[in-house]
């Protein structure tokens, strides 16, 4: 048997159709595996970081991409919108084995004016984002 890199965390999609309404719902789910805290991703990335990534990741897309205001992002944590500004600059500097786990990207809209923020949870060493998109 082979071995395989192990998995800390992944990010799903699932699609449900409703024979009754004709009507489909994805939803996304964030799914961390025991390996994370075996492997001390989670002892690593502290509770700050990791309920930080929980949150951006709770509005992914199926491409990857969250675009939370800090206002979701800190009703989401329960904190003031300051604190969670912290909150989201100490997991973009967080790097887990050397790589980043969370970009961001502040997006300008056609004027030329920042708009909101675009956060990229990426797939680093073991952190498998997406690993079974649209199974289901």
């Amino acid at each position: 048997r082979l071995l395989t890199e192990t998995k800390l965390v992944s990010v799903e999609s699932q699609t449900e159709h409703s024979l009754t309404t004709g009507k489909s719902e994805t939803r996304i789910f964030v799914k961390m595996y025991v390996s994370a805290v075996r492997d001390g991703l989670i002892a690593d990335m502290g509770t700050k970081n990791w309920t930080t990534l929980c949150v951006i990741a709770s509005y992914m897309d199926a491409q990857g991409n969250c675009y939370p205001t800090q206002e979701q992002i800190a009703k989401g944590l329960g904190v003031s919108r300051q604190t969670a500004n912290k909150y989201i600059n100490d997991l973009l500097a967080y790097r887990w084995r050397g790589q980043s786990v969370v970009e961001a990207v502040k997006l300008r809209n056609d004027r030329g004016r920042f708009e909101n923020m675009r956060y990229t949870v990426k797939s680093v060493s073991s952190l498998a984002i997406f690993d079974h998109v649209n199974k289901g």
